[in-house]
């Protein structure tokens, strides 16, 4: 991570006598997309709009560049936000949109017309600056909001789940997009969502939150192929999570059958969580596997069949580019490193993470 431009130090935020956040820590790099990812209420567009400026942290403190802001109202911050909904204004035009803080901030009319072509050239709008935004696709309007947001030279740019209301296409389009204003700015983006693909398309780096907790943060490669817990695990993608025993290293039982495994220094006969992904059940001919199941339903996915397979008394969900039917009798084959082993929580924060909410 390069130098942290962002310092959230211990923040704690209770509404209602119900806490939402719980001494969270987090710094967060310059240049860097990060993502906050979680269910509904587990506290990530509370940590947001506290790096904006617009709730004040009960315990804590929000450090920008060195320098305490958790007293500073957000136009003293050089952070802007995009919010789900966009807030636009219909009856001025697309121009006057992006224009609205630079005359807030009595910039001259020669630097506000060019920053305006630059920002709609930016978010590919060019020729749009005398549109009104109704008359606008709600992509086209996202990237008004993205435009005005950008056009004060923001160090660091927070977007509370900006693509909700789009189509899955517009979606995937505007994900794409946003990466590449980053690149091209060098803006810290913080991206709030609790959908899961998006944080795996977009981050460097994904926060997973639930409760007011912090479960994990990684890489989208290490949150999805390392998960820290099973809330994580089920949380990231899809998953069988199976209580399993460590009898020693590199080998777990699950269902009474041992695995091989590539994790070591558990305790000896320790209970685990044993995670593996639909992805890596591998089918064989009855006997040949680990252990034998029935296929009991199957569902046709675009890229691949997905399955639920009936094996040692569970349920396991299967994916695989060939069609099993139901009734078809197989063998289940999991390599070692495919089986992802995870201590059960210990405490009552740690089992938060096996609450979804």
């Amino acid at each position: 991570m390069e130098q942290a431009i962002l310092n959230l130090e211990h923040l704690s935020k209770s509404f209602d006598g119900k806490k939402i956040l719980d001494d969270l820590s987090i710094d967060i790099g310059k240049n860097e997309f990060v993502t906050l990812l979680g269910p509904s209420g587990c506290g990530k567009t509370t940590t947001l709009r506290m790096i904006g400026g617009f709730i004040m942290p009960d315990e804590g403190r929000v450090i920008f560049e060195g320098k305490d802001i958790t007293a500073l109202p957000p136009d003293k911050r050089h952070i802007n936000t995009v919010f789900q909904k966009y807030s636009l204004f219909s009856h001025m035009s697309v121009a006057d949109n992006i224009a609205f803080g630079l005359k807030l901030k009595k910039k001259s009319s020669a630097y506000i017309h060019d920053k305006i072509k630059y920002a709609l050239k930016l978010v590919d709008l060019e020729g749009y600056e005398d549109r009104h935004p109704m008359s606008l696709s709600g992509g086209q309007q996202q990237r008004i909001a993205i435009a005005r947001a950008i056009v004060n030279e923001p160090k660091v740019l927070l977007l509370d789940e900006p693509l909700g209301a789009l189509d899955l296409k517009l979606r995937q389009d505007m994900q794409k997009e946003l990466i590449k204003i980053k690149n091209e700015l060098g803006i810290t983006f913080v991206f709030v969502t609790h959908d899961q693909e998006e944080a795996l398309t977009m981050s460097d780096r994904i926060i997973v939150m639930n409760q007011g907790l912090i479960q994990q943060i990684g890489t989208p490669v290490d949150i999805y192929n390392e998960p820290e817990n099973a809330f994580v695990a089920d949380f990231i993608g899809e998953s069988n999570i199976i209580d399993g025993v460590m009898p020693k290293d590199f080998l777990v039982e699950i269902l009474g059958i041992p695995f091989p495994c590539v994790d070591s220094g558990f305790g000896r006969n320790e209970l685990v969580d044993v995670v593996i992904r639909p992805e890596d059940m591998e089918f064989q001919k009855p006997g040949s596997g680990m252990l034998d199941g029935r296929v009991t339903s199957i569902l046709f996915k675009g890229v691949h069949y997905e399955m639920k397979v009936q094996a040692g008394g569970f349920e396991w969900l299967a994916h695989s580019t060939e069609a099993y039917h139901p009734g078809t009798e197989v063998g289940i084959y999991v390599k070692p490193e495919n089986i992802q082993i995870m201590h059960k929580p210990t405490s009552a924060a740690q089992e938060v993470i096996n609450t979804n909410e």
